[in-house]
């Protein structure tokens, strides 16, 4: 049986989301990748309680998830919300999203207003809740009218099977547009989900930082490790395996051997804060506080308490974040 550590909330600070009341631990574990219906449930249980225990208590995962069977992120995820964490079911923030592939046919994709209704019931089948504390639209889709899928995600509120409503992957435009529909129906939409890391600033130059801190509205940040990059396994050289996501793509333009050289002289930076680079890449992220969470993303109990790490040095000098501007080029 179960029991949750008494000093968990002792272990990270946390973040309002924008003005909203929703709050999320800085940190928050993401189930992308290697939570699927493949995978050990038993060391994936041991992930997601342990991180509970350190005082993750936002879970992140969505219906296309999975490894190629889509739900199956979900599926495993439900099992431990109802075997193990169900007691504590009032003090966890659990999100999920619609808009990529789940099924064959026009309404297995997307965020038509079909999609999304379906999609939320779906997803908390799978999760075995009544309701999920914040659901996304996973992506734009141009191929429906935004006002149409905006009315959507307030109905999923209204009916009872949301409490928060976030949108991912946008552009700046599209969600400047999607925060003015969402106003005016008075939706309680309060977070933008997008790639940031410090290699990846697009979330800076196009704008949508100073849009989310204008609105009232908070960042969660995925990818803030770049699938591993920023860390100390490639410091010696970057294999011409390495998978790099579509939104990091712009990282390798100038070349691996160029980035390596960044990734020793962030390393030399973090060493001298007493960090890994990895808890400082990390650590980065949140010093802007329009930054409510970082999603992470690890099957490894020590790579997840060394990310929690990072919590514990969050502050940067002037001439540190300088030197990083100047190192990634930004």
């Amino acid at each position: 049986m179960y029991s949750a550590k008494s000093d968990r909330y002792d272990q990270l600070p946390v973040r309002h989301a924008g003005k909203s009341g929703l709050v999320l631990p800085v940190v928050s574990l993401g189930l992308w990748q290697h939570f699927g219906s493949a995978d050990p449930l038993a060391a994936r249980r041991q992930v997601i309680l342990s991180a509970f225990d350190h005082g993750v208590f936002h879970f992140d995962v969505a219906n296309h998830y999975g490894d190629g069977d889509f739900g199956s992120s979900e599926s495993l995820l439900g099992q431990i919300l109802h075997n193990e964490l169900a007691p504590y079911r009032d003090e966890l923030v659990i999100s999920t999203k619609v808009g990529y592939e789940i099924h064959p046919g026009p309404f297995g994709t997307g965020t038509s207003r079909k999609a999304v209704l379906q999609g939320i019931d779906d997803s908390l089948r799978r999760l075995q809740l009544d309701y999920v504390d914040l659901f996304y639209a996973h992506r734009f889709d141009d191929t429906v009218d935004l006002a149409e899928t905006v009315r959507a995600l307030d109905d999923v509120v209204r009916q009872g099977k949301a409490l928060y409503i976030g949108i991912s992957n946008f552009q700046t435009p599209q969600a400047q547009e999607a925060i003015k529909l969402f106003r005016e129906l008075g939706t309680p939409f309060v977070v933008d989900q997008m790639s940031y890391n410090l290699f990846n600033r697009g979330v800076e130059t196009s704008g949508l930082l100073d849009l989310l801190r204008k609105s009232g509205d908070g960042l969660v940040a995925y990818g803030p490790l770049s699938e591993g990059l920023l860390s100390d396994r490639y410091l010696g050289g970057i294999p011409a395996s390495f998978k790099i996501h579509p939104t990091n793509e712009a990282t390798f333009a100038g070349g691996r051997e160029a980035v390596v050289k960044q990734l020793n002289a962030l390393n030399d930076l973090a060493k001298n804060r007493d960090q890994t680079l990895a808890q400082m890449a990390l650590a980065w992220l949140l010093h802007d506080p329009v930054v409510t969470s970082v999603i992470i993303g690890t099957t490894s109990v020590e790579h997840l308490v060394d990310n929690l790490d990072a919590a514990k040095h969050l502050t940067f000098t002037a001439d540190e974040l300088a030197e990083i501007d100047q190192i990634t080029g930004a």
